[in-house]
């Protein structure tokens, strides 16, 4: 029976296509780049929260960039690389690299979508260290990589501690991550409350310490400018979409079971694409052993962005994603 949700979810779907900015013909292909693509690895802590998988969904349908590989990072990386298997392959994209970070068995998280990484689809026969592959694929394109860590920065203290030579080749690292001005839950209808810890540096203050001070060109998506809410109209584009991609998005989400998700994370792949989706300020950034990142005096060690416009992030999401 057609419910009332689905009727109001139809309804609100068809006046956002209708609305300026959202075509009302089917999604187009992503333009071909002017430029060849730029060669990214993807450092993730997907399996938690559900933004990793639509960061991941994003860079697989941005023709501006190359992916690598993608590691897995922080605590079961085992079956984080087993979630990203299935992922890429339900996504038609085995063909990209899985690499491992070194598990840690004293760290537990929720880990929602264990039961998708578990289902055994797409299953890899084993998965090459994180920290040697990166360091492989920086030797075989010095200068050329782009590091996107949009989780704890275990994988990139490693290989900072291993060979920081090496790390300084790198083109740059991109991560989410920090809170300059705001917290959690600071999305502008009232006054900020102020920064506070943010995961992804809070699990690994030293090693965000590392990568700051690695000489390598860092630009920051902090949650000033990550709190990115796709509520159920958003949801609805790209679910029934039908792809391959957008029903793996799909099955993840109710997976991780929760109502309205945050999108902090896919603002480093839009990032990418489009800098002007998240401009950023150069700033001298600490960080404390409780993982409060500051804005304080001294040279710039990183590009921050502390504002993004939530409406220009969607409209190019959306048709991205939910494209054919």
């Amino acid at each position: 029976m057609y419910s009332r949700y689905g009727a109001i979810t139809t309804f609100l779907s068809l006046f956002l296509l209708a609305a300026p900015g959202f075509s009302q013909t089917a999604s187009p292909e992503p333009p071909a780049p002017a430029h060849p693509p730029a060669k990214i690895i993807i450092d993730t802590d997907i399996g938690d929260d559900i933004d990793d998988a639509f960061a991941v969904a994003l860079a697989l349908r941005s023709p501006e960039l190359e992916i690598l590989g993608i590691t897995s990072t922080f605590g079961d990386t085992e079956t984080r690389a087993k979630l990203v298997d299935r992922l890429l392959g339900e996504a038609g994209r085995s063909d990209i690299p899985v690499a491992m970070g070194t598990p840690d068995p004293k760290i537990r998280t929720a880990f929602s979508q264990r039961r998708y990484a578990e289902g055994g689809h797409f299953a890899r026969a084993a998965h090459p260290p994180a920290v040697g592959f990166i360091l492989d694929q920086i030797r075989r394109h010095p200068g050329e990589i782009t590091l996107v860590a949009i989780g704890p920065l275990v994988n990139l203290g490693e290989v900072i501690d291993r060979d920081p030579q090496a790390f300084r080749r790198l083109r740059r690292v991109v991560m989410m991550g920090g809170s300059i001005h705001k917290g959690y839950g600071d999305w502008g209808y009232f006054p900020p409350r102020g920064p506070e810890p943010e995961w992804n540096i809070k699990n690994d203050p030293a090693s965000a310490r590392k990568v700051l001070a690695s000489g390598v060109p860092v630009y920051m998506m902090p949650l000033d400018s990550t709190q990115l809410k796709m509520d159920e109209v958003k949801r609805a584009l790209v679910f029934q979409a039908g792809t391959p991609l957008t029903d793996a998005l799909t099955l993840l989400y109710h997976h991780w079971g929760q109502q309205t998700p945050t999108l902090f994370d896919p603002m480093t792949i839009a990032f990418l694409d489009d800098a002007k989706l998240c401009p950023v300020t150069p700033l001298h950034i600490t960080v404390d052993d409780d993982g409060m990142t500051r804005a304080t005096s001294g040279p710039a060690n990183a590009q921050v962005c502390l504002d993004s416009n939530p409406d220009a992030f969607f409209k190019f999401y959306i048709p991205r994603v939910a494209g054919n």
